[in-house]
């Protein structure tokens, strides 16, 4: 059974910009903060705020606030971010070199173990300095044997399309727990595998829909 069963997927978004609130907050020295605060940085209201700490229990104290470091505690602990994730990019185009440049990972306890693709090119067999980080670049045929090995529980697919499932499929043979797909082609996997397609263009749909009426 899930610990904190029937949470809205919204509460789950919100929690993590509340999080990124708190740790922008921790950075300038910031001892304490209010649902008011925490709700003007992250553009919402203070009711829902509270509301949304409210599904996990009493974290702040009438009057005073949240202390910041405690609340940053259990929202990491709630998200499950208070360890680290080990995680494999497969596909290094443009997207995928960027996700393995991009410095905040470790900030929120994921990590970047290992990159594959089929390129030749792209596939050098040792540490890539290009890429701004120390992530080993492997050829695919190498998935499972290294996704076993450095205990990889998180994929994250930026193939092309027609890739993307034979990929997503590689990747649950691995015994992967979750997949991101960031492919414009949704996959599909097995139930006992969290998924997530992620779609740029969605995204952009929904801005427009808004801009629009």
């Amino acid at each position: 059974m899930a610990k904190y069963p029937k949470i809205p997927e919204a509460t789950i978004r919100r929690l993590s910009n509340y999080l990124k609130a708190l740790l922008d907050l921790e950075s300038k020295q910031e001892k304490v903060a209010s649902s008011a605060l925490i709700a003007t940085i992250c553009n919402v209201n203070a009711a829902q705020v509270r509301k949304d700490f409210a599904y996990f229990g009493e974290f702040g104290i009438r009057g005073m606030g949240y202390n910041v470091k405690e609340l940053k505690f259990h929202i990491k602990e709630i998200l499950g971010i208070n360890r680290i994730w080990r995680i494999a990019v497969v596909g290094i185009g443009n997207l995928g070199s960027s996700l393995l440049m991009y410095k905040d990972f470790l900030k929120q306890n994921y990590k970047i173990v290992a990159a594959f693709d089929i390129d030749p090119v792209k596939v050098i067999g040792h540490i890539s300095e290009q890429m701004g980080k120390p992530v080993e670049i492997l050829h695919i045929d190498n998935l499972k044997e290294v996704v076993k090995a450095r205990n990889i529980e998180i994929g994250i697919i930026t193939t092309p399309p027609q890739e993307a499932q034979k990929v997503a499929n590689l990747l649950v043979d691995a015994n992967v727990k979750g997949i991101l797909n960031f492919s414009p082609s949704p996959v599909r996997v097995a139930e006992h595998v969290k998924l997530r397609n992620v779609f740029f263009t969605a995204a952009l749909d929904h801005l427009v829909y808004y801009m629009s009426n």
